[in-house]
């Protein structure tokens, strides 16, 4: 019986045995099943963000394209008037994201916010074609108008339209296509700059095929882009949820704030224009070491560090202001000329946003050269090289392209008047052909493809990887500051001349005197910034030697080494 017993447990246990070796999965399948959901799922989320990028583009473009035409014609606005609420309209939609991100981090939850945005996205696009776009008026029949609304109740409703389909903007480029999502932080300076250049030709391809079915749009089925751009704001939507059902939203790291960045800031001022605390701080070798606690402050030397090496890049943002208020001459000034010159073509009418696409070209490229000449730049043994010089070379760039719109708006004015019918009003304007335009377009796309990645790679490469998200949120407030200082200059000129640089008819006024004079402070800004690039070429190696150690971990470690060094020498 005991051996029984045994035979009939030694029975059992192998059946047990070859039962779970039967329900056990092969080695490596589980992982490789896995690693196949992540790479699908990875794949998924490219292709979304890129459809949302896609359809945020056309919306917001469709919207900028239009501004102008429906500002004068249907709303009665004098030129500059239309050209000040464009830049307007495209500032806020760069400084929102910024202002959503913070949101996000600090006060709403992300999903929350992105369905929020969602819902102001959709409200601002479907409001535009009922009062405020630049074709037929909707309507039932020809005695049944779907709306009666006054110019003023329009003027009203337009305006309430831009501000929430801007807020939607800033929310979905901020949640749901932040830069932070493609993982840089391993990148060395080879690949940042690669990276950069790709995505910037990324994102204008995508322009460049918005402006394209814009313009196609526009020539044949014009009355129907009014009900097209709410339409794709709800694909848009429909994409977005499928994200967040997905868990596909990218969800940041928290390591700093912009706010704290800014309280950095004002309590060093705010110590240093104390004349106590001058006096009785201590000595300091940055004023905005008084925000330390060991100075009496309420921050800690990691974040005080952290902002001393953002302050350092805050030369270079600034100069990017001028140079952001004559990229938004495309959708002001150089709009204007465009729309006031001849746009007859083989026999059928250009739609204006069809310049646009001239300024990209150069752009798409200029990009892959650019490629090979960094790649040879970086492999040879020269460390140093920087970016700089494209930037100098990009803004000189811009300059001449505002200038040579000068001369062009000179040489527009000997071409006789003639008539042509836009969004259903005969206007006077000259028969120069608008391709005389396009030198000062394709400067423009140059300009583009030199300054925007090689900032993006300075504001992202010469910061500790904790702050790198606020440098790029600072990059994006002083480019949104250019939109607005170009909407100043307007304004400003306008008022100042009494009309004469910025006219509403061109063919009266001196609009080249405006440009000249854009062009002459594009050329000091370009040489004040050649003057102080020199200190970005060698930013990273003082960031590397003299800021590594300044951290209290990095002090630490040093501390621990000379320590076991000390054991060592005893």
């Amino acid at each position: 019986m005991p051996d029984a017993d045994r035979r009939d447990m030694q029975e059992k246990q192998l059946l047990n045995h070859m039962a779970d070796k039967e329900q056990r999965p092969l080695p490596g399948r589980s992982n490789h099943d896995e690693n196949l959901s992540q790479s699908e799922k990875k794949f998924q989320e490219a292709i979304c963000v890129l459809l949302v990028e896609l359809c945020e583009r056309f919306t917001f473009f469709g919207i900028v394209c239009n501004m102008i035409l429906f500002c004068t014609v249907r709303l009665g606005y004098r030129n500059y008037q239309a050209a000040i609420v464009n830049m307007c309209f495209v500032g806020t939609s760069m400084l929102t994201p910024v202002l959503v991100g913070w949101l996000a981090e600090c006060l709403v939850g992300r999903i929350k916010l992105v369905c929020v945005c969602m819902f102001l996205h959709f409200l601002g696009t479907a409001l535009l074609p009922v009062v405020a776009f630049p074709f037929e008026d909707i309507y039932i029949d020809r005695r049944h108008i779907l709306h009666m609304l006054t110019k003023r109740e329009q003027k009203i409703v337009f305006y309430f339209a831009l501000l929430t389909a801007s807020l939607g903007i800033g929310g979905i480029r901020a949640i749901v296509c932040p830069l932070s999502a493609y993982n840089l932080e391993d990148c060395g300076p080879k690949e940042l700059f690669s990276f950069f250049n790709w995505f910037n030709w990324l994102v204008n391809l995508n322009s460049a095929v918005v402006f394209v079915s814009i313009s196609y749009i526009q020539k044949s089925v014009a009355r129907n882009l009014g009900f097209l751009i709410p339409f794709v704001s709800v694909l848009m939507a429909m994409i977005t949820i499928h994200m967040v059902r997905g868990e596909m939203i990218y969800k940041p790291k928290t390591d700093s704030s912009l706010l704290t960045t800014f309280g950095v800031i004002a309590s060093a001022l705010k110590k240093t224009c104390c004349v106590r605390y001058r006096y009785f701080s201590g000595s300091v070798t940055n004023w905005l070491d008084h925000a330390k606690e060991n100075y009496g402050g309420q921050y800690s030397e990691t974040q005080v560090e952290s902002t001393k090496l953002l302050s350092r890049l805050f030369p270079l943002f600034a100069f990017q202001i001028l140079y952001r208020t004559c990229i938004m001459q495309i959708p002001s000034g150089y709009y204007l000329q465009t729309m006031n010159s001849n746009l007859h073509f083989s026999g059928f009418v250009l739609p204006v946003a069809a310049m646009n696409v001239i300024s990209i070209v150069p752009l798409l490229i200029l990009v892959p050269i650019l490629e090979q000449i960094n790649s040879c730049l970086f492999n040879a043994k020269d460390t140093g090289h920087s970016p700089t010089i494209y930037i100098v070379v990009g803004q000189l760039s811009a300059a001449l392209s505002v200038m040579v719109a000068g001369f062009s708006e000179i040489h527009r004015k000997h071409f006789p008047q003639v008539e042509q019918t836009l969004s259903e009003e005969v206007l006077l304007v000259s028969s120069m052909p608008c391709f005389h335009l396009a030198p000062q377009y394709i400067l423009l796309g140059v300009a583009e493809a030199l300054v925007t990645p090689s900032c993006s790679l300075l504001a992202f490469r010469l910061v500790p990887e904790r702050i790198r998200g606020i440098s790029m949120h600072f990059l994006t407030l002083f480019n949104g500051a250019g939109c607005f200082m170009g909407a100043f200059f307007v304004h400003t000129a306008h008022a100042g001349t009494q009309g004469n640089w910025f006219p509403h008819l061109l063919h009266e006024g001196k609009l080249e005197r405006f440009f000249f004079f854009l062009a002459s402070l594009m050329m000091v800004n370009t040489l004040g910034f050649w003057t102080i690039a020199h200190r970005y070429n060698n930013l990273n190696q003082e960031y590397t030697n003299e800021f590594r150690g300044s951290l209290p971990e990095e002090k630490l470690l040093k501390h621990e080494k000379a320590i076991k060094h000390y054991d060592a020498v005893l």
